[in-house]
């Protein structure tokens, strides 16, 4: 089996994203189907081919970036791994480097949930190039193609993939303090 792909992280970030709405669902005392989400359903969700779906997770469960529940086997994102791969080595292993002015969903510290958290004097703000986006600013290649269409969907998605690009994009100081909220973020109960 091959080593990691980039499109990996985002269904292990989406995986995170469903088990704290499962959870959030649950204390509120919501119905909530309970059936493990499918690859149908992931598929739907990220844009991604089912075949590359089961692939990321068979690849995710073999590095530990994954685990299997210990209840109901489905896949759940080991969050602790996942934070410290994303806080070491993703910026080395899918590095991002801005392009060209274009048009296109803000990502970084320029998204929506995140503006006012850190501000760069002088530099141009980043997005993932879409022909549906509200604002222009350099172009960064997000990990997956369907990455914007995904985050549409999904606003705690959205949040965590923009701080993972702040955290390819940035320098120390940035990449700390995004590594920091997303850590609180995905660890939060």
């Amino acid at each position: 089996m091959s080593g990691i792909k980039s499109q990996d992280i985002v269904v292990l970030l989406k995986l995170v994203s469903l088990e704290q709405e499962r959870l959030r669902l649950r204390d509120t005392g919501v119905e909530h189907r309970e059936g493990p989400h499918t690859v149908r359903d992931l598929e739907m969700q990220l844009g991604i081919s089912k075949s590359e779906v089961n692939s990321s997770i068979r690849r995710s469960l073999a590095s530990g970036l994954a685990l299997r529940d210990r209840v109901d086997r489905r896949p759940r994102a080991n969050a602790r791994s996942l934070l410290d791969f994303i806080s070491h080595g993703l910026k080395f292993v899918f590095p991002a480097t801005p392009g060209a002015m274009t048009r296109g969903m803000a990502t970084a510290f320029a998204a929506p949930m995140l503006q006012g958290l850190l501000v760069s004097a002088g530099e141009y703000i980043y997005v993932w190039p879409s022909p549906d986006g509200e604002v222009v600013g350099q172009g960064v290649k997000p990990l997956f193609k369907s990455v914007p269409v995904a985050a549409r969907q999904d606003d705690r998605l959205y949040e965590y993939l923009a701080l993972v690009d702040a955290v390819r994009l940035g320098g120390r100081r940035e990449s700390d303090l995004a590594g920091e909220r997303l850590a609180a973020a995905i660890l939060a109960p």
